[in-house]
């Protein structure tokens, strides 16, 4: 399987973890990404300031992986959001398609749809399925309590994005709990990490992420489990903030899905980034057991 894969743009700069550990699993596993040195940014950035310009900074990109056959990818769940929205908005709103289309063209680029955004976690539960990745798993985890979060714009809005039902054993659960660890069941598992206010109020941006260590912490989680590199600097790099500035909060250490499952495929941890996440999380390697 080739696919064409968006990267985020906070990840080559904040989370290079997440890229090679990305990487790393979808070789292992069989799927050949394709990186088009032309794609931008998805345009998430410019959504509440010009319609345009957020749907032609996803257009571009959806017209560059249609022009190679390919269906798009993203880890990131501002991406895989915004893709899909664009791609239906090109789908359904002549009037702006026409415009888009010819602000493409002045690269000589056309977009007339087709193209699948696919989540990386679609990917991994759909296409190369639950059975396969299971025979590649050389060590399950043992002993340890995972608490999962999805992130905002991968669920919402549902009638756009259909990439599960919430409030199910949904497949992020299902892809972390093969991996030999017991998923918990944590009250805010579905509300907003706070990532989106940070810079704006960040006393609010430190409530919701407080919450939610909280409810985690509850739950009995060891770990948290992300598979979104804004809620996971919030997790990782602002939690670790949170401690410094809140006296008394006792972390709880978050893991990029691609970490937990690459440790489980016998994938190195210099190569999963496993020593460059803020909070230590290499701890999580006692657990490993072989099957």
């Amino acid at each position: 399987m080739k696919i064409a894969l968006q990267r985020c743009c906070t990840t080559p700069v904040f989370l290079k973890q997440y890229e090679s550990s990305t990487n790393a699993i979808l070789a292992k596993l069989g799927i050949e990404v394709v990186d088009i040195k032309e794609f931008g940014c998805c345009g998430y950035p410019l959504k509440n300031s010009s319609k345009k310009a957020y749907a032609a900074c996803s257009a571009r990109n959806l017209s560059l992986a249609q022009e190679r056959h390919l269906n798009l990818m993203t880890f990131c769940n501002c991406c895989y959001r915004t893709l899909k929205h664009v791609n239906v908005l090109m789908s359904e709103d002549a009037e702006l398609r026409k415009d888009i289309n010819k602000t493409l063209g002045k690269e000589g680029l056309r977009y007339e749809g087709g193209v699948k955004v696919r989540h990386l976690m679609e990917v991994l539960y759909e296409d190369i399925g639950v059975k396969k990745i299971q025979k590649e798993i050389v060590s399950t985890y043992k002993d340890l309590k995972i608490a999962v979060h999805y992130g905002c714009h991968v669920l919402r809005p549902r009638e756009i994005n259909q990439f599960s039902d919430p409030g199910t054993r949904s497949i992020f659960d299902q892809l972390v709990a093969l991996t030999g660890v017991e998923t918990t069941a944590w009250q805010s598992q579905l509300e907003c990490c706070g990532s989106p206010m940070l810079g704006v109020d960040n006393e609010l941006s430190m409530d919701l992420l407080e919450r939610k260590i909280a409810d985690a912490r509850l739950s009995g989680a060891d770990y948290l489990c992300v598979a979104c590199p804004y809620c996971q600097l919030q997790f990782d790099r602002i939690q670790r903030m949170l401690i410094s500035e809140r006296k008394g909060n006792r972390p709880i250490p978050s893991i990029l899905y691609t970490q937990l499952l690459g440790l489980a495929l016998g994938i190195d941890r210099e190569t999963l980034g496993i020593g460059e996440n803020e909070l230590d999380i290499s701890g999580i390697m006692t657990h490993l057991t072989k099957p």
